[in-house]
């Protein structure tokens, strides 16, 4: 027996999968030669740009920006900031994110919003607010002065300032995959006579250190990168507060063009290190997520 099925005056029947979801070779074609296209003058360009500048008047000017006392200066104040920053970031993700995703607690929306809050503030004003705080005019100023200590224009308020641009990275990585895991495995090894610290270095960091690595690439890259609220705390003092993006603004303003480009190039190959680095471990992630999500659905 045959069954026609009619629809309904205005209802639209439904389309295939199939059709929903494919679309004309020339359509693709054109998608993705809008994205080469994108990524060529936003991305590929600017990066040849960097390099042939940098190397333009050849490899003893170039090495000559890059051993310069200031240029090496700067070097060594990213990575100091880098290196204290992202360690602390690394304890506040994971304690925030443990936090977040494995108890029911009050405010806990409350300390997502915040954990949020360098995404929506400008870094500039961050900047301005530590002013306010530790700066000399502020509100701890004549305490810090008595106690012949310095925040502002120091090294202090720099990774405090670097801090805060780069605090969300870490955490907005783990909460998903934390949330997405549930506490199956931690109950359990509970139940076994685990202690919270044999829980935590056996049951929960193995599931997701490759989520913990990959935001530690993203903080360390943005912490290197940073320059609105460095700038603002930093007084571009010379050889003593500035970074590597401070120098090259620097260099740049005195039409120093290629000692500007030179250390921007370092910059850039870190930034494309970084790239490399975060694609392998992205791949990575999408496993262990697509791991986490079929296990869910499993049970």
């Amino acid at each position: 027996m045959n069954t026609t099925v009619l629809a309904s005056p205005g209802v639209v029947a439904p389309r295939s999968p199939l059709s929903a979801t494919s679309e004309p070779a020339w359509v693709r074609i054109a998608l993705i030669l809008t994205a080469l296209a994108f990524l060529s003058f936003f991305l590929f360009v600017p990066l040849f740009a960097v390099f042939h500048e940098a190397l333009k008047k050849g490899w003893e000017v170039y090495l000559a920006a890059i051993v310069e006392p200031d240029a090496l200066s700067a070097v060594k104040l990213t990575l100091i900031a880098a290196g204290i920053s992202v360690p602390l970031n690394l304890v506040f993700g994971i304690a925030a994110a443990w936090a977040i995703a494995k108890f029911e607690f009050r405010g806990k929306n409350l300390l997502l919003t915040l954990i949020d809050l360098p995404f929506s503030v400008s870094p500039v004003i961050a900047g301005l607010i530590y002013v306010l705080v530790f700066g000399l005019q502020g509100w701890l100023g004549e305490w810090l002065r008595d106690h012949d200590l310095k925040v502002i224009f120091a090294v202090p308020g720099i990774v405090l300032a670097t801090v805060f641009v780069t605090f969300p990275f870490i955490a907005r990585e783990l909460i998903p995959l934390m949330q997405a895991q549930g506490q199956e495995q931690e109950e359990a090894a509970r139940v076994l006579g685990a202690s919270g610290w044999q829980i935590f270095w056996r049951v929960t960091l193995p599931n997701v250190k490759w989520a913990l690595l990959y935001g530690v690439i993203l903080c360390n890259a943005r912490a290197m990168g940073e320059f609105g609220a460095v700038s603002v705390v930093s007084g571009h003092i010379r050889g003593q507060t500035n970074t590597m993006p401070l120098h090259i603004e620097i260099l740049y303003n005195e039409y120093q063009f290629a000692a500007a480009f030179a250390v921007a190039s370092l910059l850039a190959g870190l930034a494309l290190v970084t790239l490399v680095l975060k694609y392998i471990v992205e791949q990575r992630v999408k496993q262990v997520k697509h791991a986490a999500r079929a296990d869910q659905e499993s049970e």
